[in-house]
């Protein structure tokens, strides 16, 4: 039996079926509106931290990089690059362009092996012919960067792990870093680092913090509240009839 609701000249008279689903429908609304939200100001406050470590003077670590650093951190390290086991990460795209990023083992001075993200190179046309990436030389070395994780596949994107035998560098997709610590048969740091600009030998290094702007989802989150409040809109306006 229909509900009613006189006002004033008019009355509202609904089902409560649809006062139900209504109500359900604008809670979900409501909820998928606070997770956007949520979820931009987490991406706002790695944002903030990305912009905030690249002001600050580099840590100076002579050792095993400590587990517990923050991402973005800015780290000084010195060691010797490991040229000859260099990993190319596939499907990694630059203004729309495909192409790879370097991961370059370097072996610290003070103990421990980190991998060295030395920029973006573009895919040449061919998957048999993979860039030259030699390095000249294994002196030691001093370089600056900011700590990061590895890249991670999209919903379009697959991962391959890197093939066990063959020649280097080793060609993978979105792998992880226990499959690269097997790879490269020791064990490595918890996070890489991304190379300076003008930090020692290198490729296109123009890094960015990652995903999205945060405002993309501010503006979901409003989208979701505004389909709560046109649900309550609809079943208002439906619904409204003169009294008899």
């Amino acid at each position: 039996m229909p509900l009613t609701v006189p006002l004033w000249r008019r009355q509202w008279r609904v089902r409560p079926g649809w006062l139900l689903l209504t109500v359900l429908a604008s809670l979900l609304f409501v909820r998928l509106g606070f997770w956007q939200w949520g979820r931009g100001e987490q991406r706002a406050q790695l944002w903030q931290n990305f912009a905030l470590q690249q002001a600050l003077a580099p840590r100076e670590l002579n050792g095993p990089l400590p587990p517990d650093l923050p991402r973005y951190t800015r780290v000084q390290l010195s060691g010797r690059y490991d040229g000859g086991h260099q990993i190319l990460l596939d499907n990694i795209s630059h203004d729309g362009k495909p192409g790879y990023e370097v991961l370059t083992p370097l072996a610290l001075t003070g103990g421990g092996h980190v991998l060295i993200d030395r920029g973006w190179l573009p895919f040449a046309g061919y998957r048999d012919r993979l860039p030259d990436v030699t390095l000249a030389g294994d002196a030691l070395t001093q370089v600056t960067g900011r700590l990061d994780h590895l890249p991670q596949a999209g919903m379009a994107s697959g991962s391959l792990k890197p093939a066990s035998t063959g020649s280097w560098p080793r060609l993978t997709s979105f792998p992880t870093l226990a499959e690269l610590a097997v790879l490269l048969e020791r064990p490595l740091a918890a996070q890489v680092v991304l190379l300076d600009a003008e930090s020692g030998q290198g490729y296109l290094r123009q890094w960015q913090p990652p995903g999205v702007s945060p405002d993309r989802n501010y503006s979901y989150a409003v989208q979701w509240w505004a389909f709560a409040v046109l649900a309550w809109g609809l079943l208002l306006g439906l619904n409204l009839e003169k009294r008899p």
